[in-house]
């Protein structure tokens, strides 16, 4: 760490197009932000500027070329200002390859610096998938960035919603290949990377629970036979190496159980199988007000030489410039981050 008192948290405003600079500018308005970390936005200083004035016309928005530079008070945003947006060509609500392109920008540019030893976290707002394939960026999103950025070979995603986490043994693939990505190798290397990660968060004998990923778990071979072939010799595998790591279980009862506090995490064997309980705690809709009422949740990637901490949700298109985003799901990562920052 940079400072044994707060932790410097470079934090991506993500696609300018999106809510992401608006749930930035809010989540740093709170105190508590600043009584915990200090916060270096990473972004396009015009957008931060027109963000911040229709939310408080009183916010400073204090550009700085070096994390060095930073104020890191209250009423003033930090921003390593990366000049990357035209004003006369930037539209809300829009995919566009000069978004796209910001966007990334702003991911590596943060991977750099803490790859560097500059900033102790890095902290994700959501991009648009699209608008990278526009500007000719061929990732399919912040995780796959930066595994590519940090030499990562193995990797994986966690979801957090309070107590409640899963880790994921593939994602941003069609289902079809994510079947085939269920082998003992990679099975037994997410329970490895749970388990790091759990001690990393301060539960010292963490406990893991495993997802079939056929119905009822497969049923004895009934259903499938993945869980026989890979899913329980991975788990006999992380066994014998001492981490209490156990199933396969079916995947409509195990996340109850862990919400019961049965377990410290779930692994998972595809993207849905774990997004989906995750988003059903921490998303709150409104059909009535057509406001989303909670977005809480964070995306953490595991195996990677720095920390990364994402929001858990999408760019929001239908809902960017108009001030009404909730920057639940912000500060949230926010707080994750600094807390792994001060353990690391």
């Amino acid at each position: 760490m940079t400072s044994a008192i707060r932790p410097l948290l470079g934090i991506t405003s993500g696609d300018p197009a999106g809510i992401g600079p608006e749930i930035t500018v809010k989540a740093l308005q709170q105190p508590e932000v600043h009584a915990h970390c200090r916060p270096l936005v990473i972004g396009d200083a015009g957008v931060m500027r027109q963000i911040a004035a229709t939310i408080d016309r009183d916010l400073i928005i204090h550009v700085v070329s070096d994390p060095r530079n930073g104020r890191y008070e209250r009423g003033t945003i930090d921003v390593l200002d990366l000049g990357n947006v035209d004003p006369a060509k930037f539209r809300y609500n829009t995919v566009a390859a000069m978004t796209g392109q910001a966007s990334f920008d702003y991911v590596v540019k943060a991977i750099e610096l803490a790859m560097a030893g500059q900033i102790d976290a890095t902290v994700t707002g959501p991009i648009h998938k699209e608008a990278l394939r526009a500007a000719g960026q061929n990732f399919a999103g912040h995780t796959e960035i930066y595994a590519h950025y940090t030499r990562t070979r193995d990797y994986t995603m966690m979801l957090a919603e309070g107590g409640f986490r899963v880790v994921h043994v593939s994602t941003h693939v069609a289902l079809a290949e994510a079947i085939r990505r269920v082998t003992t190798e990679r099975v037994l290397k997410v329970i490895h990377l749970a388990h790091d990660a759990l001690r990393q968060m301060a539960i010292e004998a963490p406990r893991i629970a495993v997802a079939g990923l056929n119905p009822h778990a497969g049923e004895n071979g009934l259903f499938g036979r993945e869980e026989i072939d890979h899913i329980m010799p991975a788990i006999a595998a992380a066994q014998a190496a001492g981490i209490d790591a156990t199933g396969p279980f079916p995947p409509d009862t195990i996340f109850p159980k862990m919400k019961g506090g049965q377990f410290d995490v779930v692994v998972c064997m595809y993207h849905d199988q774990g997004h989906i309980p995750t988003k059903l705690l921490g998303f709150d809709y409104d059909h009535a007000s057509g406001e989303w009422k909670s977005m809480a949740g964070v995306n953490i990637t595991l195996g990677l030489p720095i920390i990364r901490v994402s929001v858990d949700h999408g760019v929001a298109f239908d809902r960017a410039g108009q001030g009404t985003a909730n920057p639940g799901s912000m500060i949230e990562a926010i707080s994750y981050a600094t807390r792994l920052a001060q353990q690391s």
